[in-house]
């Protein structure tokens, strides 16, 4: 299981790191460029994100991705196949990022399906609250894959006991309200939230949107167990191609 790699890896170092792609962006083949530049920078998971037309929690860098690989003809059974590719080229676990239309138009059970015959490990469906996936709840747990679910700092802490009761895997906290890309204040107040996210549960926290350098990776480091490396890493390919990316992340240590 995936709670079981976490914690295992978190033996040895002090903050894991996982990284986003949008699969098909700037292309099929420059995706599987950088999945390879930032495993071999070291880090010890990642989410592949299949391209959607409304990405309602990502801001205007990863929504340019989205659209820039849809216009490109990228499929989700294309996106399939290349996390499969991804997953047996490389040992570091693997989670699809889409949002709920994806798999209500694929199916549900059949997309958790082909996720567990890919060797992919879980998923993070940012749109679907854990009352309205019962379908999708139900196939990840008998195809023993993690559903990712989302704290925010609006979540109060009664809902947090209620989201963690259905996640599985680690959570994933979001550092503040908005869109994926805008800039975050790591503060006390950030602190503060996330003392409140290791109460609510013992599954390992994650901590994304607007992590961007290795000060940012500092400040976390002794408060979650995962720093996630989304749209700065899209600026770097935007700016200097895919073959910084291996670069960028490594200096992140």
């Amino acid at each position: 299981m995936l709670e079981a790699y976490l914690r295992e890896q978190r033996r040895d170092k002090k903050i894991l790191l996982m990284t986003h792609i949008v699969i098909g962006y700037p292309s099929l083949e420059a995706s599987f460029e950088m999945v390879e530049a930032m495993v071999n920078a070291g880090v010890e998971l990642m989410e592949l994100q299949i391209p959607f037309s409304e990405p309602i929690a990502d801001g205007p860098v990863i929504l340019k991705a989205n659209q820039a690989a849809l216009a490109r003809g990228v499929t989700v059974q294309q996106c399939l196949d290349f996390a499969a590719k991804a997953a047996s080229a490389f040992e570091i676990p693997f989670l699809l990022m889409t949002y709920y239309n994806i798999l209500f138009k694929y199916g549900v059970e059949q997309f958790v399906q082909a996720m567990a015959q890919r060797k992919l490990r879980g998923a993070i469906v940012p749109d679907l609250p854990y009352e309205e996936g019962h379908a999708y709840l139900q196939a990840m747990k008998e195809q023993a894959l993690d559903p990712i679910f989302i704290y925010a700092p609006t979540t109060n802490d009664a809902r947090m006991a209620q989201i963690n009761a259905h996640a599985s895997g680690f959570v994933y906290c979001v550092a503040r309200k908005g869109v994926t890309g805008q800039a975050t204040a790591f503060s006390d107040q950030l602190e503060q939230y996330l003392g409140r996210c290791r109460r609510a549960t013992r599954l390992p926290l994650a901590l994304g949107f607007g992590v961007q350098d290795k000060a940012d990776i500092d400040f976390l480091t002794g408060k979650v167990d995962i720093a996630v490396i989304g749209t700065q890493t899209l600026r770097i390919v935007e700016a200097h191609g895919t073959e910084a990316v291996g670069q960028f992340i490594a200096q992140l240590r």
